[in-house]
This record gives structure tokens, sequence and C-alpha cells, in this order.
């Protein structure tokens, strides 16, 4: 059993069947063994991309999570004071509170941005 946090663009990938997401993230996400992760803090970055004309996505996200069985995870104050520690490597806010979730929460982030293995957090490749 894997335990995954998806990247904000890996789990855009996955509801949009984008070929962009290779077919061993794809067995990732669809094997039911596995426990796939969506951060609030993904939830949060769509939503302002949406308000500012430069995303498409379903509207109700909460309820797209709970369809496809992933397993939502709040920010909390342990999470914002870890991400808030980390050293600059990445200038992505939300990148580096999906670290500090991952590095909290013993997961795996699922990603295709380079920066994110910099932490040494593990990782699956998005795109594999």
């Amino acid at each position: 059993m894997k335990r995954v946090l998806l990247d904000t663009h890996a789990f855009l990938w996955w509801l949009a069947d984008d070929p962009s997401l290779g077919a061993v993230a794809r067995a990732v996400i669809a094997d039911g063994r596995n426990e796939i992760y969506l951060s609030a803090a993904s939830v949060w970055e769509i939503s302002i991309k949406q308000a500012l004309g430069k995303l498409e996505a379903p509207d109700d996200l909460e309820k797209v999570a709970e369809n496809e069985n992933f397993i939502r995870l709040p920010i909390s104050l342990f999470h914002a004071e870890s991400a808030g520690k980390l050293p600059p490597l990445h200038n992505d806010p939300f990148d580096r509170m999906l670290v500090a979730q991952a590095q909290a929460e013993g997961l795996s982030i699922m990603t295709a941005d380079e920066h994110i293995p910099r932490y040494g957090v593990r990782t699956v490749s998005a795109r594999e």
C-alpha cells in the first residue's frame, strides 16, 4: 500500500484524463489499496486560479474528492508552521505547504515538479 499526496497538477491531470499523467501514476491513483490524499492547499490554489480566470476546473472539488475516494487533508497549524520553516528552495507557497504536509504525515508526493525532491521528501513521478 502506498500513501500518496497529489500535487495540484497531478490532481487536475487525473480529473481531465490528461495524457501528461503517466501510466504508472494513473495506476497508483486507481489502485484501491493505495491511500490517495488531496490537500486543502491544492483546492485553495485551484480556487484562486479559477477566480482569476486562469484555470477551468470543477466547482465542487470537495464532492469530486469524495467521489474519487481521495482522503481530504486539511491544513493544520503544525503544517503551516512547518511550511514557514522550510528553506526557500521553492517559491510556490502551495508547493511548500504540500512538502510540509507530506513530511508531517509520512506521505509521498505525486508530482512533476523538479524542485520538490530537493526537500528530501519522497516523490512519485506524475509523468511516468
